[in-house]
């Protein structure tokens, strides 16, 4: 176990989390109360890095388990964080299994929907008008859809018990925030927005074209 010690990188904690926050704000720009109550992912984030290059918290609580059950593989060695790679018996470069290259499909995935989201949400906050077009004529909360894809997605290429304990406690919070803003959004657009929630999913986005034409007959 302890043959190759691949951690207490703190350098590269703080780069990939400055790094993947910049990279977030340059699509989010939190302007509001709300917006920024909604980066909670930043804190999964930090969280998840500080486990996968500075202190493996997860492999140190689960040393006596994994030491029993895989007394040939040393998991202070990076390669070995990937656990799911471990567990499920995969075998070669964990960047290539199937786990790490379904992550990437829901974090790329996440970014493109966040990306797209917020830029039309707050060209309709800024003329005072619904969001109804884009990721929003799918469902009504693509914003926190994205951040949840991009959590999961990371939980399946690095798992650990921060991040999984952190996972269903910021889905809530998400819940939460989409429950407040739909409140808000009635008492400012009252019919209107009821009509755009008859119409419009609010978490599973729906590809049927038909769905935006409403959304567009809705705000004419």
């Amino acid at each position: 176990m302890n043959e190759t010690y691949d951690y207490g990188l703190w350098s590269m904690v703080i780069l990939n989390s400055a790094i993947f926050i910049f990279f977030a704000f340059s699509f989010v720009k939190p302007k509001t109360s709300t917006d920024w109550r909604s980066l909670g992912v930043f804190a999964f984030i930090v969280a998840l890095f500080t486990e996968m290059y500075g202190f493996p918290l997860t492999i140190y609580f689960l040393s006596g388990w994994l030491t029993e059950t895989y007394p040939e593989v040393n998991f202070f060695a990076h390669e070995n964080g990937h656990l799911l790679h471990t567990f499920f018996g995969f075998q070669g470069d964990a960047h290539w299994d199937p786990f790490h290259i379904v992550s990437m499909v829901f974090i790329v995935a996440g970014f493109f929907m966040l990306s797209s989201a917020w830029n039309v949400l707050h060209h309709a906050q800024k003329h005072h008008q619904l969001a109804t077009t884009g990721w929003y004529a799918r469902c009504r909360h693509p914003q926190y859809v994205a951040f949840i894809l991009i959590m999961f997605g990371f939980l399946l290429q690095w798992p650990t018990i921060p991040t999984l304990a952190m996972f269903p406690i910021l889905v809530v919070v998400y819940v939460k925030l989409a429950k407040r803003e739909e409140a808000q959004a009635i008492a400012e657009f009252g019919s209107e927005y009821h009509r755009y929630m008859e119409s419009t999913p609010s978490w599973i986005p729906s590809f049927n074209k038909s769905v935006e034409g409403k959304n567009h007959e809705n705000v004419n």
